[in-house]
């Protein structure tokens, strides 16, 4: 898949999401990535990990920890790794469009605190 395509994928995804989620998307940045370098594996508390093993990371301040005196800071930023989304979800044109919805929904929910264990709960895990 192409790079263009793949970046499509991404918009529409983020475009499907209800436009109660998207009014306080603010203030992020949403890049796309080959593959997560060993800092961001890090991160994700994946430390030796198959780079493939990890299709997306949020870096920020989630909106649960804001306080008030949060503000004049640089975007949050989810990073979608292309690389590892195709090698997730194969050839199949359908399969990697849910994929990157799924990838994308939950990084968007960890912008509005939401823990990987909840998600596990939620079935987005």
């Amino acid at each position: 898949m192409d790079d263009a395509r793949f970046e499509q994928l991404v918009a529409e995804a983020l475009d499907s999401l209800p436009e109660e989620f998207l009014a306080h998307l603010e203030n992020v940045d949403v890049v796309i990535e080959e593959l997560p370098s060993e800092d961001d594996l890090a991160e994700a508390d994946m430390e030796g990990a198959d780079p493939r093993s990890l299709l997306g990371l949020y870096f920020g301040v989630p909106l649960t920890e804001r306080g008030t005196f949060y503000g004049g800071v640089l975007p949050d930023r989810i990073t979608l790794y292309q690389g590892s989304i195709l090698a997730a979800a194969g050839k199949d044109p359908e399969a990697i469009k849910e994929e990157v919805r799924d990838t994308v929904i939950h990084e968007v929910a960890h912008f509005y605190g939401i823990s990987d264990h909840r998600l596990d709960e939620l079935g987005w895990g």
